[in-house]
């Protein structure tokens, strides 16, 4: 099973070019696109091992990865 990879630009490419604006200009922005930039490589990392992980775990990035995404289109879209 191939594996989706997450970006947010590949997320939302529609705002791609507001993404590249917002990180060179809003330091907040840019902390919350390097917070989901790790969580969504730790998750992809995860999803690529042989070894089994806790299913809480995973979830757990999982969450924590929308709730950065919801946040992060909430400032695409202001």
């Amino acid at each position: 099973m191939g594996l989706e990879h997450h970006d947010l630009a590949h997320e939302f490419p529609e705002y791609k070019e507001r993404i590249h604006d917002l990180k060179v200009s809003d330091a907040h922005f840019r902390k919350l696109f390097d917070e989901y930039d790790q969580v969504t490589t730790r998750v992809e990392a995860l999803e690529k091992q042989e070894s089994p992980v806790a299913d809480e775990s995973m979830e757990e990035l999982k969450k924590e990865r929308l709730a950065l995404k919801d946040e992060l289109y909430k400032m695409l879209k202001g």
